[in-house]
Order: C-alpha cells, then sequence, then structure tokens
C-alpha cells in the first residue's frame, strides 16, 4: 500500500509576503554590481605638492640670492667639568666630623677651612711624637756626658759611639713622628684631637660625601668633597656616525647657550671616543672651552661645527619660510598659475630679515615672498 504524501498549500498573504520582499533570484550579478555605490575616489597629492590659484599675481615673487658658506652641523651637548681639573678632599685620619664649613657649590679658596674631625689617630700620633722628642733629649744628654768622658779618657770609643747612634736614632724618630702629624693635618704647635681638613685647590664644590657627626674612616672612605676648576669645562656632544666628517681634533665648534643667546662661545675638538654607542650609533665628541663664569655644569648648549669647503647656499626673505609639522617650506611658481610647495632646509638667520636654505632650492629660484599668504589662501 501506498503512502501518500501530504501538500502543504501556503496562505495567500505569504505568496504575497514572498513576492513583494524577497529579492529576484532571477536578476544577474551584473545588476548587483550596478546597484552598489560607486569606488570612492582619492586625489591623491602631486609630486612637490602642486595646486592652481585663480590670481597668480596677487603674490610677491622673491628671487632667491647666494651666499657661500661653509655646510654646518649642530648638535646639542651638556656641559661637564673637566676631570684633570677635579681635586678630591679626603682625610688620612679616621674620626668623628664635628663641624662643617662648606657646602656642595660653594667657592673656596686654597687653604680654606673646610670641616673639622675629632680622630684618636691624632692623639696616638701626638703621644708618639711626645716620646720621640723625650727619647731624643735623653739620648742628647747622654752624648754630651761621653764626649766630655772621653775627653778625659775616662771612657771608651766605643761607648762613645754607642752613645752618638742612640742620638741619631732618637733624632730620626722625631723627625718621622712630625711628618706622622703633618700627612694627619694636625699641627705640632698646637696639640688637639681635633684636626682642619682644607682646601687643597681653589674651585667650586661639585660633591660632598660627608654631613655632620658622620664617620670618616680616613682612605677606606669616599672622598669628603670634590673640588673643581671651572675656568675650563668640557662641553660633550653626541655625533652621529654618518656627521662624523664634520668633526675633526683640533678645529673650533661655536656654542649658543640659551640662557645667553646674544653670546658665542669657541670650543676646540680635544677628543673623538673611538668607540660607537650601540644603540643610538653616536661618537661622544668632547669640545674644550674656556669657561668665563656663563658656563654651569649640566647646562644643555647647542655646538655648531663647519664642514671643511664652502658650499654655494640660497637665501630668501624670512617671511617665505613656512614652518609646518616640524619642516621647513617654500612656495615657487611653476607657470599657468600654478604653484609648488618644495620642502627645504633652513640654515642661520642672516641681516636684513633673511634666512639661509641650505638644502631643497638653488640660487635664483623664485619664491613667494610671504608664504602665510599662500598658505592662507589654500586652506580657503
Amino acid at each position: 500500500m501506498k503512502r501518500r504524501q501530504s501538500v502543504k498549500i501556503l496562505p495567500l498573504a505569504a505568496i504575497w509576503f514572498v513576492a513583494c520582499f524577497l529579492p529576484d533570484c532571477s536578476r544577474g550579478k551584473g545588476d548587483v554590481a550596478a546597484e552598489a555605490p560607486p569606488p570612492a575616489q582619492v586625489e591623491r597629492e602631486q609630486d612637490g605638492g602642486e595646486f592652481k590659484v585663480d590670481h597668480p599675481e596677487q603674490f610677491v615673487l622673491a628671487t632667491a640670492g647666494e651666499r657661500d658658506a661653509a655646510p654646518e652641523l649642530r648638535v646639542t651637548g651638556t656641559v661637564s667639568p673637566d676631570i684633570s681639573r677635579n681635586v678630591p678632599v679626603v682625610s688620612l685620619a679616621s674620626g668623628r666630623v664635628v663641624d662643617i664649613r662648606a657646602r656642595l657649590g660653594d667657592v673656596v679658596t686654597r687653604g680654606q677651612i673646610l670641616m673639622q674631625i675629632q680622630s684618636a689617630d691624632i692623639s696616638q700620633a701626638f703621644s708618639e711624637y711626645r716620646q720621640a722628642v723625650a727619647d731624643e733629649t735623653l739620648a742628647r744628654t747622654q752624648l754630651d756626658r761621653g764626649t766630655e768622658l772621653y775627653g778625659h779618657g775616662a771612657t771608651s770609643l766605643n761607648d762613645l759611639q754607642m752613645a752618638q747612634n742612640a742620638e741619631e736614632k732618637a733624632r730620626v724618630a722625631v723627625e718621622t713622628t712630625t711628618d706622622h702629624l703633618r700627612v694627619l693635618g694636625a699641627d705640632v704647635a698646637h696639640p688637639s684631637p681635633i684636626i682642619d681638613v682644607r682646601a687643597p685647590a681653589s674651585g667650586v664644590i661639585t660633591d660632598q660625601q660627608v654631613t655632620n657627626a658622620a664617620g670618616v674612616q680616613g682612605l677606606a672612605s669616599p672622598n669628603l668633597f670634590t673640588i673643581s676648576d671651572l675656568s675650563n669645562v668640557w662641553v660633550i656632544c653626541d655625533v652621529y656616525e654618518n656627521d662624523l666628517a664634520f668633526v675633526r681634533i683640533g678645529e673650533y665648534a661655536d656654542i649658543h647657550v640659551a640662557a645667553y643667546p646674544n653670546y658665542v662661545l669657541k670650543g676646540r675638538i680635544g677628543n673623538i671616543a673611538s668607540i660607537l654607542d650601540p644603540g643610538l650609533r653616536t661618537a661622544k665628541v668632547r669640545l674644550e672651552v674656556h669657561n668665563q663664569g656663563l658656563l654651569r655644569l649640566g647646562m644643555f648648549v647647542t655646538a655648531t661645527f663647519f664642514g671643511p669647503r664652502k658650499e654655494p647656499h640660497a637665501t630668501v626673505p624670512s617671511s617665505a619660510v613656512l614652518h609646518s609639522h616640524d619642516r621647513d617650506w617654500v612656495f615657487a611658481p611653476v607657470g599657468g598659475g600654478n604653484f609648488r610647495r618644495i620642502q627645504v632646509t633652513g640654515g642661520q638667520m642672516l641681516p636684513d630679515r633673511m634666512q639661509e636654505i641650505t638644502s631643497g632650492i638653488q640660487p635664483g629660484r623664485q619664491v613667494v615672498a610671504n608664504a602665510l599668504v599662500v598658505q592662507s589662501t589654500v586652506e580657503q
């Protein structure tokens, strides 16, 4: 017996919904593409940023001049002390600090008292000195007596020589203990367990490693103070390996300090590091500078190195250079009412409101005299 297959009949409303809302399957792929939105058209910037204006005559043009100058390299540096002029302050005597009379940053002169230390070493040294003086007095008295007895034939030559030897040893002991006291910083004429630590040189205290009531362990302790002669300082610069051709030992560089914009200092290149920083790929360049009191340790400065030969550079009005997004630009006409934005490298400012251009345009090229006017016109 065959089973009857049941057929489901859709209601009229369902048939109407399918006909109205479902897409027509008979449509081809070409119709779907025709109904899609058109692709976006991106206008790419032309080479050099060329653009057209309606009235090019409104822009005043200027012709780039020419100036012969050596290529320059500007780097930043830090003022550091000349380590050959650093003098440490130490105390050979151990003890406890009872007074500090100088502080970090003070200007001191040679022989000035910096601090005082109460030391048992000094007391022991004075004790040994007084014993040596007493022994020398006794030895000299015995020698005088022996000499007199020997003159009367009451003693032998051997006894006289032994007395002379004893007196000589006693005198050496006095000299040794005296030198010991002087090395420790004590004054033989003023016995005291407290010694004065004096400045061995004149300069500025650039480091201090001691405080009041601190313990001092002689040479085992770090340097109590460091005195630096800042009449000559170093400027340490980082120069990339691609720019090392600009620096040569013995030549000079211009140094500019932000605190004194009107002063230009000269620094002699004294050393170029033989090893590059592996991370930055830079070499340390040391400039030796005579300091007239303007430079402070830790100051940031700008050093300008000059190339070996002069090259022709363009000069334009400073208003023709537009600084945007950490770059310098000028606008130059290219004909037909079109202008082109050209990236340049600006150099130093010159008199009469002119600026040097080290790269980007050549002398004789026409540029817009006021770049801001062009920029505002384009933005509108």
